[in-house]
């Protein structure tokens, strides 16, 4: 019987998801709370740990440590170590998207909040969004569009943990009031969402009230997803993209991506494919 483990810190929906798709699928299935467990570095971990693992931690650092800790002990790992480090930094991101030829808004990263306001006024004509490099839901996102508000905020930032110094500036793309996420699992698209965003915010993130709806998959959508997708290593992911003049760009790549709300607004069942795809690539 294959074994695939489940490696979380908060247990969602989606977690509860996998796990009942996992045992309807004739897996042996292990959930795994990072926080309670001990990695011995000394120590082969054995079988400990199954055929496969299921990173679905949502802490970057908690991600990232315990992908690094399985995948040097020979226990292979959806999504990858180095997949992780990419789509778990924004600015990396950005990057990889760039090499690849994958349209993305117009970015600028500096790490002093001088040299970020000198960019919002010359490069971006005064205004911007400014995110954090590590970090979801939408949580320290900012629109910046006007000069006093621009400067309360970075000046803020700089009294902030290191991370936030690192000020990651990008476009304000004109689109609709929503964006797209795109499911990938594997070499497939299975189903995408438009995220509409609420009367009060500006954001699109379900997990702020923005609101779910089926997105028909276009032929340009599809190949841009899965573009982005093997750009970044390939594996399961939410590719999150834009409607801007120029067409679609992609502005994100999820790694540990929710999908609570996209199972009932598309009727499909995301959970067991992804264990699906879990239990070929064990086996593989």
């Amino acid at each position: 019987m294959t074994k695939v483990s489940i490696l979380f810190d908060i247990i969602r929906w989606e977690e509860k998801a996998l796990y009942e798709a996992g045992k309807k699928l004739g897996l042996d299935v292990e959930m795994v709370d990072v926080k309670e467990k001990a990695f011995n570095l000394s120590k082969d971990c054995g079988i400990e740990f199954g055929d496969i693992a299921l990173q679905r931690s949502v802490s970057y650092y908690r991600n990232l440590h315990t992908t690094a800790y399985l995948e040097y002990k020979g226990v292979r790992v959806i999504n990858s170590l180095h997949t992780a480090i990419v789509t778990g930094n924004k600015m990396f991101t950005t990057l990889v998207l760039q090499k690849n030829n994958i349209p993305t808004p117009k970015t600028i990263v500096t790490f002093t909040s001088d040299a970020a306001m000198k960019v919002f006024r010359e490069e971006f004509n005064g205004k911007a969004v400014l995110k954090p490099v590590s970090g979801s839901w939408g949580r320290m996102v900012a629109l910046l569009n006007d000069e006093a508000a621009a400067q309360a905020v970075l000046e803020d930032r700089d009294y902030m943990y290191p991370m936030y110094q690192v000020f990651y500036m990008q476009e304000y793309v004109n689109r609709p009031p929503r964006d797209l996420r795109i499911f990938v699992v594997g070499e497939e698209v299975i189903t995408g969402i438009y995220r509409y965003q609420p009367q009060d915010d500006w954001r699109t993130n379900t997990a702020r009230g923005g609101r779910a709806v089926k997105c028909e998959i276009t032929e340009e959508i599809r190949e841009l997803a899965l573009k982005a997708a093997e750009a970044v290593g390939g594996g399961v992911f939410g590719v999150d993209m834009m409607e801007s003049p120029h067409g679609l760009i992609v502005h994100e790549v999820n790694n540990t991506t929710e999908f609570k709300n996209t199972v009932p607004a598309t009727g499909v069942d995301i959970p067991k494919i992804i264990m699906e795809y879990a239990m070929k690539e064990a086996r593989r």
